[in-house]
């Protein structure tokens, strides 16, 4: 799959993605640098357009689509950060928006979504209620169903976070990205494989939901069954358009528990003052359990998102 992206591909996404997304800082802290060992620059998705990188890949795949298909709408499953996303995007773009969300969503993210305009159904929190009520719900509407990261205008538009980050720091040893479906972590290995081949990709992954794990090591997808982590933007199994440039490209996935995880998301929120959901976390916690591995080098963690339940946070 990854024979069929180019160079070009990514800089026409970002140019096409870029006056309608935040360009997110990059911050650093010589204190948790200190605890670390090493240089870490933070790039703050979580202040990114409905608070996580998702508006990226949305509006990329959005703006591919033809007059007709706009007038239709767009049709996706998501528990969360691309459903706000493809809500907002979809919203910008005039585009009707249908979103098919399980019940158990966090409130704070299916508040977000009827704020943005899109429509909302709700379905039994199983991968098989979410296809049918969307496939449903296409039917009816003939909307396009954009798939939450296993899209490659998704994929590329997502690429435009790395692209911005490797303009924003020179001389990357490193960058490590969540993983959950893989569509983050497939655009930044793919625009890290252009624009700065000598940085390492690794992934962090929650140990309670570690399908990513096992299909990179085992060379095969391994669906996510009944998971357990406090990430909950981490729960889906990889897809065929993010898993072949995962295991061409990315170094490395890493696991971290959820108590690992809370520990590093409780540093960055009293060190740094931001708000970052666990889904982000897992990135410090990656660095801090491999201090050997990442000593006195320069790396990036990718924080995904801030979009916080505050009536259900984990410390």
């Amino acid at each position: 799959m990854t024979l069929h992206y180019k160079k070009e591909d990514i800089i026409a996404a970002y140019e096409r993605v870029r006056q309608r997304i935040h360009k997110t800082p990059v911050l650093t802290s010589a204190l948790i640098n200190e605890m670390a060992e090493t240089k870490l620059y933070f790039k703050c998705e979580n202040l990114q357009k409905a608070g996580s990188f998702k508006i990226r890949g949305a509006t990329n795949a959005i703006l591919q689509l033809s007059e007709d298909e706009k007038k239709k709408g767009v049709v996706t499953h998501s528990s969360g950060n691309f459903a706000q996303a493809l809500a907002l995007a979809a919203r910008d773009l005039f585009v009707p928006a249908y979103i098919v969300m399980p019940d158990n969503a966090p409130r704070v993210k299916v508040d977000a979504v009827k704020a943005y305009g899109a429509e909302i159904r709700f379905c039994k929190n199983t991968q098989a209620e979410r296809v049918r009520a969307m496939e449903e719900w296409q039917q009816e509407t003939g909307a396009t169903f954009l798939h939450p990261y296993d899209n490659p205008h998704v994929i590329l538009g997502q690429s435009s976070c790395a692209y911005e980050l490797l303009n924003q720091v020179s001389e990357l040893d490193n960058i490590v990205s969540p993983v959950g479906g893989g569509g983050l972590i497939s655009g930044t290995a793919l625009t890290t494989s252009f624009f700065s081949p000598n940085t390492n990709v690794f992934a962090a992954e929650p140990k309670g939901a570690d399908d990513a794990w096992h299909s990179f090591n085992y060379g095969k997808i391994f669906p996510s069954e009944n998971p357990q982590t406090i990430a909950d933007g981490l729960l889906t199994s990889l897809g065929e358009y993010t898993f072949p440039v995962i295991r061409k490209l990315v170094s490395d996935i890493y696991t971290v528990t959820d108590e690992e995880i809370i520990e590093a998301m409780k540093i960055v929120w009293t060190r740094m003052k931001i708000i970052i959901e666990p889904s982000s976390a897992t990135t410090l916690a990656v660095i801090l359990k491999h201090k050997a591995q990442f000593r006195d080098q320069k790396t990036a963690l990718i924080i995904s998102g801030g979009n916080v339940d505050l009536n259900r946070l984990p410390f």
